[in-house]
């Protein structure tokens, strides 16, 4: 429940921050994204989902949360083929 509310707190601050004319990027652009895509209460629990998969990773990697050590990992990433 917290993570929700949490997540309905970014998707507002989010949509503020666009109007104002303030970039919005990372986790906060996928969230609004999801938004035009569907509604509000469907994009807030998605993001609910992402925060807790973040707080998981975080907590067994035992690293801090970067938008860009996730991204250098996902491309730097091995495809594994299925043995014949």
């Amino acid at each position: 429940m917290l993570l929700t509310h949490g997540a309905r707190s970014v998707l507002r601050a989010a949509k503020v921050a666009e109007g104002a004319g303030r970039e919005v990027c990372g986790v906060r652009r996928w969230a609004l994204d999801v938004q035009q895509r569907s509604n509000h209460n469907k994009a807030a629990c998605a993001l609910a989902n992402k925060l807790a998969r973040i707080c998981y990773a975080t907590l067994k990697h035992k690293e801090p949360f970067t938008d860009r050590q996730r991204l250098t990992k996902k491309l730097n990433r091995q495809a594994f083929e299925m043995p014949a």
